[in-house]
Protein backbone atom coordinates (compact mmCIF):
# COMPACT_ATOMS: atom_id res chain seq x y z
CA UNK A 1 0.00 0.00 0.00
CA UNK A 2 0.82 3.87 0.05
CA UNK A 3 3.44 5.11 3.04
CA UNK A 4 1.82 7.27 4.99
CA UNK A 5 4.31 10.12 4.62
CA UNK A 6 6.28 11.70 2.15
CA UNK A 7 9.35 12.07 4.52
CA UNK A 8 9.60 10.80 7.96
CA UNK A 9 12.92 12.17 10.01
CA UNK A 10 14.32 10.54 12.87
CA UNK A 11 15.95 13.26 15.01
CA UNK A 12 14.86 16.57 15.86
CA UNK A 13 17.32 17.88 16.26
CA UNK A 14 19.54 21.11 14.16
CA UNK A 15 19.57 19.16 10.84
CA UNK A 16 16.36 16.85 11.13
CA UNK A 17 14.28 20.41 12.16
CA UNK A 18 15.97 21.77 9.29
CA UNK A 19 15.07 19.01 6.54
CA UNK A 20 11.90 18.51 8.22
CA UNK A 21 10.37 22.35 7.60
CA UNK A 22 12.26 22.53 4.22
CA UNK A 23 10.74 19.59 2.90
CA UNK A 24 7.28 21.00 4.44
CA UNK A 25 7.73 24.51 2.33
CA UNK A 26 7.16 21.83 -0.68
CA UNK A 27 4.03 21.14 0.60
CA UNK A 28 4.72 17.33 1.67
CA UNK A 29 3.35 15.56 4.10
CA UNK A 30 5.94 15.34 6.91
CA UNK A 31 6.86 13.91 10.33
CA UNK A 32 9.55 14.05 12.62
CA UNK A 33 9.91 11.69 15.41
CA UNK A 34 12.65 12.44 18.71
CA UNK A 35 13.13 11.08 21.77
CA UNK A 36 15.60 11.93 24.34
CA UNK A 37 17.30 9.01 26.39
CA UNK A 38 18.04 10.29 29.96
CA UNK A 39 21.68 10.48 30.65
CA UNK A 40 23.19 7.80 32.81
CA UNK A 41 22.72 10.78 35.70
CA UNK A 42 18.71 10.98 34.73
CA UNK A 43 18.87 14.33 32.68
CA UNK A 44 16.34 14.80 30.29
CA UNK A 45 15.79 18.29 27.57
CA UNK A 46 13.10 19.10 25.13
CA UNK A 47 12.74 18.62 21.50
CA UNK A 48 15.23 20.74 19.50
CA UNK A 49 18.26 18.51 19.70
CA UNK A 50 21.86 18.97 21.15
CA UNK A 51 22.78 22.28 19.99
CA UNK A 52 20.13 23.49 21.67
CA UNK A 53 19.85 21.86 24.66
CA UNK A 54 23.38 20.62 26.19
CA UNK A 55 25.47 22.49 24.00
CA UNK A 56 26.06 26.01 21.82
CA UNK A 57 23.38 27.64 23.10
CA UNK A 58 23.74 27.14 26.91
CA UNK A 59 27.72 26.96 26.78
CA UNK A 60 27.69 30.85 24.94
CA UNK A 61 25.16 31.99 27.62
CA UNK A 62 27.49 30.81 30.28
CA UNK A 63 30.99 32.26 28.59
CA UNK A 64 28.93 35.11 28.21
CA UNK A 65 28.17 35.01 32.41
CA UNK A 66 32.08 35.07 32.53
CA UNK A 67 33.25 37.33 30.31
CA UNK A 68 30.54 39.69 32.09
CA UNK A 69 32.69 38.81 35.60
CA UNK A 70 36.10 40.02 33.26
CA UNK A 71 34.41 42.85 32.41
CA UNK A 72 33.74 43.66 36.14
CA UNK A 73 37.10 43.99 36.73
CA UNK A 74 37.91 45.76 34.19
CA UNK A 75 35.22 48.35 34.76
CA UNK A 76 36.82 49.80 37.42
CA UNK A 77 40.07 50.76 35.53
CA UNK A 78 37.13 52.87 33.45
CA UNK A 79 36.15 54.88 36.15
CA UNK A 80 33.04 52.37 37.74
CA UNK A 81 33.08 51.86 41.15
CA UNK A 82 32.02 48.17 41.31
CA UNK A 83 32.70 46.30 45.23
CA UNK A 84 35.17 43.44 44.16
CA UNK A 85 34.99 40.95 45.05
CA UNK A 86 31.97 40.03 42.87
CA UNK A 87 30.41 37.30 43.40
CA UNK A 88 28.64 34.80 40.86
CA UNK A 89 25.32 33.00 41.82
CA UNK A 90 24.72 29.68 39.75
CA UNK A 91 21.07 28.95 40.26
CA UNK A 92 20.23 32.54 38.77
CA UNK A 93 22.40 31.68 36.05
CA UNK A 94 21.45 28.18 35.45
CA UNK A 95 17.75 28.88 35.87
CA UNK A 96 17.72 32.31 33.10
CA UNK A 97 19.48 29.52 30.53
CA UNK A 98 17.27 27.21 31.52
CA UNK A 99 14.54 28.84 30.55
CA UNK A 100 15.69 29.88 27.81
CA UNK A 101 16.42 26.71 26.63
CA UNK A 102 12.96 25.77 27.37
CA UNK A 103 11.44 28.50 25.35
CA UNK A 104 13.26 27.22 22.60
CA UNK A 105 12.07 23.67 22.62
CA UNK A 106 8.35 25.32 22.80
CA UNK A 107 9.43 27.56 19.89
CA UNK A 108 10.28 24.48 17.85
CA UNK A 109 7.47 22.61 18.98
CA UNK A 110 5.09 25.66 16.82
CA UNK A 111 7.39 26.12 14.31
CA UNK A 112 6.47 22.08 12.96
CA UNK A 113 2.34 22.75 13.97
CA UNK A 114 2.33 25.97 12.24
CA UNK A 115 4.06 24.17 8.75
CA UNK A 116 1.91 21.19 9.68
CA UNK A 117 5.06 18.91 10.26
CA UNK A 118 3.53 15.56 12.61
CA UNK A 119 5.67 15.60 15.78
CA UNK A 120 5.87 12.49 17.15
CA UNK A 121 8.11 12.20 21.03
CA UNK A 122 8.87 8.41 20.12
CA UNK A 123 11.91 6.07 20.32
CA UNK A 124 12.15 4.90 16.59
CA UNK A 125 13.85 1.59 15.34
CA UNK A 126 13.52 0.35 11.80
CA UNK A 127 11.26 -2.80 11.01
CA UNK A 128 11.82 -2.20 7.09
CA UNK A 129 13.34 0.13 4.99
CA UNK A 130 10.19 2.24 4.58
CA UNK A 131 8.85 1.39 8.03
CA UNK A 132 9.78 2.55 11.65
CA UNK A 133 8.02 1.47 14.99
CA UNK A 134 8.06 4.39 17.06
CA UNK A 135 7.89 3.68 20.66
CA UNK A 136 6.56 5.86 24.17
CA UNK A 137 7.80 6.15 27.06
CA UNK A 138 5.02 4.37 28.30
CA UNK A 139 5.76 1.54 25.86
CA UNK A 140 3.05 2.30 23.64
CA UNK A 141 4.22 1.57 19.89
CA UNK A 142 3.38 3.35 16.87
CA UNK A 143 4.56 2.31 13.04
CA UNK A 144 5.23 5.07 10.78
CA UNK A 145 5.63 4.74 7.29
CA UNK A 146 7.32 6.77 4.59
CA UNK A 147 8.51 7.09 1.18
CA UNK A 148 11.97 8.33 2.72
CA UNK A 149 13.68 8.41 6.08
CA UNK A 150 16.18 10.39 7.06
CA UNK A 151 18.41 9.74 10.02
CA UNK A 152 19.23 12.98 12.16
CA UNK A 153 20.05 11.38 15.26
CA UNK A 154 23.64 13.00 16.71
CA UNK A 155 25.51 11.42 19.13
CA UNK A 156 26.03 11.48 22.80
CA UNK A 157 29.06 11.62 25.04
CA UNK A 158 30.79 8.90 25.51
CA UNK A 159 32.15 7.74 28.98
CA UNK A 160 35.61 6.40 29.92
CA UNK A 161 34.47 3.19 30.86
CA UNK A 162 37.85 1.69 32.08
CA UNK A 163 37.60 4.60 34.37
CA UNK A 164 36.74 2.72 37.70
CA UNK A 165 33.48 4.86 39.16
CA UNK A 166 33.53 6.89 35.70
CA UNK A 167 29.51 5.69 35.20
CA UNK A 168 28.77 5.86 38.44
CA UNK A 169 29.69 9.33 39.58
CA UNK A 170 30.94 11.63 36.78
CA UNK A 171 28.91 13.98 34.15
CA UNK A 172 28.56 14.90 30.76
CA UNK A 173 28.08 18.13 29.46
CA UNK A 174 24.58 16.26 28.74
CA UNK A 175 24.08 17.40 32.48
CA UNK A 176 26.36 20.90 33.14
CA UNK A 177 24.03 23.08 31.62
CA UNK A 178 21.23 21.29 33.88
CA UNK A 179 22.72 21.35 37.00
CA UNK A 180 20.40 23.65 39.61
CA UNK A 181 23.43 23.74 42.09
CA UNK A 182 27.01 25.07 41.26
CA UNK A 183 29.23 21.90 40.70
CA UNK A 184 31.95 23.32 42.95
CA UNK A 185 35.28 22.25 42.53
CA UNK A 186 35.52 20.72 39.31
CA UNK A 187 37.44 18.53 36.73
CA UNK A 188 36.79 18.33 33.26
CA UNK A 189 38.88 15.49 32.12
CA UNK A 190 40.11 14.73 28.54
CA UNK A 191 40.88 17.24 25.90
CA UNK A 192 37.95 17.87 23.72
CA UNK A 193 37.11 21.53 22.61
CA UNK A 194 33.95 21.54 25.02
CA UNK A 195 36.27 20.94 28.35
CA UNK A 196 38.17 23.44 27.73
CA UNK A 197 34.69 25.55 26.86
CA UNK A 198 33.47 24.40 30.14
CA UNK A 199 36.68 24.68 32.13
CA UNK A 200 36.63 28.63 31.11
CA UNK A 201 33.50 29.80 31.95
CA UNK A 202 33.86 27.56 35.60
CA UNK A 203 36.87 29.69 36.22
CA UNK A 204 35.53 32.58 34.53
CA UNK A 205 32.37 32.70 37.14
CA UNK A 206 35.02 31.88 40.09
CA UNK A 207 35.29 28.11 40.20
CA UNK A 208 38.29 25.78 41.49
CA UNK A 209 38.71 24.31 37.74
CA UNK A 210 41.30 21.69 36.67
CA UNK A 211 41.45 20.01 33.28
CA UNK A 212 43.42 16.91 32.92
CA UNK A 213 44.48 16.12 29.44
CA UNK A 214 46.28 12.83 28.08
CA UNK A 215 47.75 14.94 24.97
CA UNK A 216 47.30 17.41 23.19
CA UNK A 217 45.06 19.60 23.34
CA UNK A 218 41.81 20.97 20.14
CA UNK A 219 43.35 17.88 18.19
CA UNK A 220 42.05 19.05 14.57
CA UNK A 221 42.75 22.55 15.03
CA UNK A 222 45.70 24.08 14.57
CA UNK A 223 48.31 23.35 17.26
CA UNK A 224 49.98 26.90 17.45
CA UNK A 225 46.81 28.55 18.22
CA UNK A 226 45.63 25.09 20.61
CA UNK A 227 48.76 26.29 22.60
CA UNK A 228 48.06 29.50 23.31
CA UNK A 229 44.31 28.98 24.03
CA UNK A 230 45.65 26.93 26.72
CA UNK A 231 48.48 29.25 27.57
CA UNK A 232 45.83 32.21 28.66
CA UNK A 233 43.56 29.52 30.25
CA UNK A 234 46.65 28.96 32.57
CA UNK A 235 47.25 32.16 33.07
CA UNK A 236 43.26 33.11 33.35
CA UNK A 237 43.64 30.75 36.29
CA UNK A 238 42.73 26.92 34.96
CA UNK A 239 44.67 24.46 36.27
CA UNK A 240 46.02 21.69 33.96
CA UNK A 241 47.22 18.35 34.87
CA UNK A 242 49.08 18.04 31.55
CA UNK A 243 49.61 14.20 30.07
CA UNK A 244 48.15 12.25 32.69
CA UNK A 245 44.87 9.96 32.55
CA UNK A 246 42.44 8.63 35.74
CA UNK A 247 42.32 5.52 36.32
CA UNK A 248 39.57 6.01 39.11
CA UNK A 249 36.92 7.46 40.90
CA UNK A 250 35.58 7.40 44.23
CA UNK A 251 33.03 8.64 46.37
CA UNK A 252 33.67 9.85 50.01
CA UNK A 253 31.47 10.08 52.85
CA UNK A 254 31.33 13.74 52.58
CA UNK A 255 29.85 12.68 49.14
CA UNK A 256 33.38 14.60 47.14
CA UNK A 257 34.71 12.40 44.34
CA UNK A 258 38.30 10.87 45.11
CA UNK A 259 40.10 10.72 42.01
CA UNK A 260 43.30 9.09 40.95
CA UNK A 261 45.06 9.35 37.89
CA UNK A 262 48.56 8.35 36.48
CA UNK A 263 51.12 10.98 35.70
CA UNK A 264 53.17 9.70 32.72
CA UNK A 265 55.62 12.00 32.45
CA UNK A 266 56.99 11.25 36.05
CA UNK A 267 55.50 7.55 36.41
CA UNK A 268 53.50 8.44 39.54
CA UNK A 269 50.20 8.14 40.47
CA UNK A 270 48.58 11.03 41.86
CA UNK A 271 44.96 11.69 43.37
CA UNK A 272 43.00 14.80 44.86
CA UNK A 273 39.34 15.45 45.63
CA UNK A 274 36.52 17.09 43.60
CA UNK A 275 33.01 18.02 43.92
CA UNK A 276 32.41 16.97 40.18
CA UNK A 277 34.33 15.45 37.18
CA UNK A 278 33.11 15.86 34.07
CA UNK A 279 33.91 13.13 30.93
CA UNK A 280 34.75 15.14 27.68
CA UNK A 281 36.03 11.74 25.99
CA UNK A 282 34.27 12.33 22.81
CA UNK A 283 30.97 11.48 21.27
CA UNK A 284 29.53 8.54 20.08
CA UNK A 285 26.31 8.43 16.91
CA UNK A 286 22.87 7.45 18.86
CA UNK A 287 22.26 4.48 16.89
CA UNK A 288 21.67 1.96 19.34
CA UNK A 289 18.17 1.63 18.97
CA UNK A 290 17.57 2.30 15.49
CA UNK A 291 17.92 -1.51 14.27
CA UNK A 292 20.13 -0.64 11.24
CA UNK A 293 21.42 -3.80 10.73
CA UNK A 294 18.13 -5.29 9.52
CA UNK A 295 17.29 -2.84 6.80
CA UNK A 296 21.49 -2.87 5.89
CA UNK A 297 22.55 0.32 6.69
CA UNK A 298 26.36 0.73 6.40
CA UNK A 299 28.31 2.25 9.06
CA UNK A 300 31.82 2.70 9.95
CA UNK A 301 32.44 -0.12 12.44
CA UNK A 302 35.28 1.82 14.05
CA UNK A 303 33.02 5.27 14.82
CA UNK A 304 29.73 3.60 14.37
CA UNK A 305 29.04 6.24 12.08
CA UNK A 306 27.11 6.39 8.85
CA UNK A 307 28.77 5.98 5.74
CA UNK A 308 26.94 8.18 3.02
CA UNK A 309 27.95 9.61 -0.55
CA UNK A 310 28.04 13.26 -1.29
CA UNK A 311 24.23 13.29 -1.65
CA UNK A 312 24.06 12.19 2.29
CA UNK A 313 22.38 8.78 0.62
CA UNK A 314 23.13 5.53 3.04
CA UNK A 315 23.66 2.23 1.62
CA UNK A 316 19.48 1.43 1.41
CA UNK A 317 17.73 3.66 -0.96
CA UNK A 318 15.49 6.46 0.24
CA UNK A 319 17.30 6.07 3.74
CA UNK A 320 19.79 9.21 4.21
CA UNK A 321 21.36 10.45 7.15
CA UNK A 322 22.72 13.76 7.93
CA UNK A 323 24.76 15.72 10.70
CA UNK A 324 26.99 14.37 13.48
CA UNK A 325 25.75 10.99 13.08
CA UNK A 326 27.37 10.95 9.49
CA UNK A 327 30.70 9.98 8.76
CA UNK A 328 33.24 12.39 8.00
CA UNK A 329 31.31 15.55 8.39
CA UNK A 330 32.38 18.17 10.71
CA UNK A 331 30.31 17.83 14.02
CA UNK A 332 28.67 21.67 13.40
CA UNK A 333 25.09 23.07 13.75
CA UNK A 334 24.89 24.90 11.01
CA UNK A 335 26.75 22.05 8.67
CA UNK A 336 23.97 20.23 9.78
CA UNK A 337 21.64 22.69 8.93
CA UNK A 338 22.87 23.86 5.62
CA UNK A 339 22.86 19.85 4.67
CA UNK A 340 19.22 19.17 5.92
CA UNK A 341 17.79 22.01 3.95
CA UNK A 342 19.71 21.08 0.60
CA UNK A 343 18.73 17.44 0.86
CA UNK A 344 14.74 18.52 1.16
CA UNK A 345 15.24 20.68 -1.70
CA UNK A 346 17.37 17.51 -3.68
CA UNK A 347 14.08 14.98 -2.63
CA UNK A 348 11.13 17.60 -3.32
CA UNK A 349 12.52 20.57 -5.22
CA UNK A 350 13.86 19.52 -8.37
CA UNK A 351 17.63 20.94 -6.73
CA UNK A 352 20.53 18.94 -7.58
CA UNK A 353 23.03 21.37 -5.07
CA UNK A 354 24.83 19.47 -2.97
CA UNK A 355 26.44 20.83 0.48
CA UNK A 356 29.78 21.77 0.22
CA UNK A 357 31.81 20.57 3.20
CA UNK A 358 35.33 23.01 2.82
CA UNK A 359 35.80 26.20 4.35
CA UNK A 360 33.48 25.68 6.85
CA UNK A 361 34.18 28.54 9.49
CA UNK A 362 34.27 27.85 13.80
CA UNK A 363 34.60 28.89 16.66
CA UNK A 364 36.00 27.75 20.30
CA UNK A 365 34.67 29.95 22.96
CA UNK A 366 37.25 29.59 25.46
CA UNK A 367 38.09 32.61 28.05
CA UNK A 368 40.19 34.34 25.02
CA UNK A 369 38.08 33.14 22.11
CA UNK A 370 39.72 31.00 18.91
CA UNK A 371 38.11 31.21 15.13
CA UNK A 372 39.27 29.71 12.21
CA UNK A 373 38.14 28.74 8.51
CA UNK A 374 40.04 26.57 6.37
CA UNK A 375 43.26 24.80 6.68
CA UNK A 376 45.20 24.46 9.74
CA UNK A 377 48.92 25.72 9.25
CA UNK A 378 49.86 21.63 9.28
CA UNK A 379 47.10 20.73 6.98
CA UNK A 380 48.27 23.07 4.54
CA UNK A 381 52.07 22.23 4.27
CA UNK A 382 50.97 18.27 4.49
CA UNK A 383 48.80 19.06 1.40
CA UNK A 384 50.96 21.56 -0.70
CA UNK A 385 54.32 21.08 0.79
CA UNK A 386 56.26 23.78 3.50
CA UNK A 387 57.71 25.71 0.19
CA UNK A 388 54.65 26.45 -1.50
CA UNK A 389 53.04 27.51 1.44
CA UNK A 390 53.20 31.32 2.82
CA UNK A 391 51.76 32.47 7.00
CA UNK A 392 51.25 35.25 7.55
CA UNK A 393 51.25 36.44 11.51
CA UNK A 394 50.67 39.28 14.13
CA UNK A 395 50.68 39.36 17.71
CA UNK A 396 48.60 42.16 18.49
CA UNK A 397 46.78 44.15 21.75
CA UNK A 398 43.24 44.91 21.68
CA UNK A 399 42.29 48.50 22.48
CA UNK A 400 39.63 47.29 25.02
CA UNK A 401 42.53 45.72 26.74
CA UNK A 402 44.83 49.07 27.56
CA UNK A 403 42.90 50.84 29.53
CA UNK A 404 42.35 47.98 31.62
CA UNK A 405 45.66 46.77 31.79
CA UNK A 406 44.91 43.23 30.32
CA UNK A 407 47.77 40.81 29.17
CA UNK A 408 47.69 40.15 25.47
CA UNK A 409 50.32 37.73 25.09
CA UNK A 410 48.13 35.24 23.82
CA UNK A 411 46.48 37.64 21.05
CA UNK A 412 47.53 36.52 17.69
CA UNK A 413 46.46 35.76 14.33
CA UNK A 414 47.88 34.09 10.59
CA UNK A 415 46.78 33.66 7.56
CA UNK A 416 48.28 30.55 5.22
CA UNK A 417 48.45 30.96 1.88
CA UNK A 418 49.83 29.52 -1.40
CA UNK A 419 53.19 30.86 -1.65
CA UNK A 420 52.76 31.31 -5.92
CA UNK A 421 51.92 34.73 -7.89
CA UNK A 422 48.32 34.85 -7.06
CA UNK A 423 48.65 33.78 -3.12
CA UNK A 424 45.51 32.40 -2.43
CA UNK A 425 44.13 32.22 1.15
CA UNK A 426 43.61 28.91 2.77
CA UNK A 427 43.25 29.63 6.56
CA UNK A 428 42.55 32.01 8.65
CA UNK A 429 42.99 31.82 12.49
CA UNK A 430 42.35 34.59 15.06
CA UNK A 431 42.46 34.43 18.81
CA UNK A 432 40.98 37.42 20.24
CA UNK A 433 37.95 39.25 21.69
CA UNK A 434 34.46 38.25 19.36
CA UNK A 435 36.74 35.80 17.17
CA UNK A 436 33.60 34.32 15.61
CA UNK A 437 32.43 37.60 14.73
CA UNK A 438 35.43 38.07 13.07
CA UNK A 439 35.78 34.59 11.18
CA UNK A 440 32.32 34.83 9.96
CA UNK A 441 33.14 38.18 7.80
CA UNK A 442 36.53 36.53 6.61
CA UNK A 443 34.84 33.31 5.71
CA UNK A 444 32.98 34.53 2.76
CA UNK A 445 36.08 35.91 1.12
CA UNK A 446 38.10 32.69 1.60
CA UNK A 447 35.00 30.70 0.55
CA UNK A 448 34.67 33.27 -3.12
CA UNK A 449 39.04 32.22 -3.18
CA UNK A 450 40.43 35.57 -1.66
CA UNK A 451 43.93 36.30 -2.42
CA UNK A 452 46.32 37.96 -0.22
CA UNK A 453 46.51 40.95 -2.39
CA UNK A 454 43.30 41.59 -2.31
CA UNK A 455 42.70 40.88 1.64
CA UNK A 456 45.40 44.16 1.44
CA UNK A 457 43.49 46.21 -0.63
CA UNK A 458 40.62 45.48 1.83
CA UNK A 459 40.28 48.70 4.12
CA UNK A 460 40.23 48.05 7.67
CA UNK A 461 37.76 49.40 10.59
CA UNK A 462 39.47 51.30 12.73
CA UNK A 463 40.12 50.69 16.16
CA UNK A 464 38.95 47.09 16.07
CA UNK A 465 40.70 43.66 16.19
CA UNK A 466 40.12 42.58 13.10
CA UNK A 467 41.55 45.66 10.99
CA UNK A 468 44.71 43.69 12.13
CA UNK A 469 44.01 40.96 9.50
CA UNK A 470 43.90 43.28 6.85
CA UNK A 471 47.23 44.55 7.82
CA UNK A 472 49.31 41.31 8.05
CA UNK A 473 52.58 41.52 6.31
CA UNK A 474 55.33 40.12 8.23
CA UNK A 475 55.81 36.39 7.25
CA UNK A 476 57.34 33.43 9.74
CA UNK A 477 59.76 32.93 6.69
CA UNK A 478 60.87 36.16 7.54
CA UNK A 479 61.76 35.33 11.15
CA UNK A 480 60.93 39.36 11.59
CA UNK A 481 59.44 40.20 15.18
CA UNK A 482 55.54 39.74 14.39
CA UNK A 483 54.36 42.12 17.37
CA UNK A 484 52.01 45.09 16.48
CA UNK A 485 53.29 48.59 17.81
CA UNK A 486 50.89 51.88 17.53
CA UNK A 487 48.25 52.63 15.01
Amino acid sequence: GKNEYDLLVIGGGSGGLACAKEAAQFGRKVAVLDYVEPSPQGTTWGLGGTCVNVGCIPKKLMHQAALLGSALKDAQHYGWNIAQPAHHTWSVMAQAVQNYVKSLNWGHRVQLQDKKVKYFNMKGSFSDPHTVRGLTKAGKETIVTADNIVIATGGRPKYPTQVAGALEYGITSDDLFWLKESPGKTLPSFILYVSLECAGFLTGIGLDTTVMMRSIPLRGFDQQMASLVTEHMESYGTKFLKRCFPTKVGKLESNRLQVTWKNTDLGTEETDVFDTVMWAVGRAPDTKTLNLETVGVKTNSETGKIVVDASEATSVPHIYAIGDITEGRPELTPTAIAAGKLLAQRLFGHSSELMDYDNVPTTVFTPLEYGCVGLSEEAAVQCHGSDNVEVFHAYYKPLEFTVAERDATQCYMKMVCLRGREQRILGLHFIGPNAGEVIQGFALGIKCGATYPQLMKTVGIHPTCAEEVTKLHITKRSGLDATVTGC
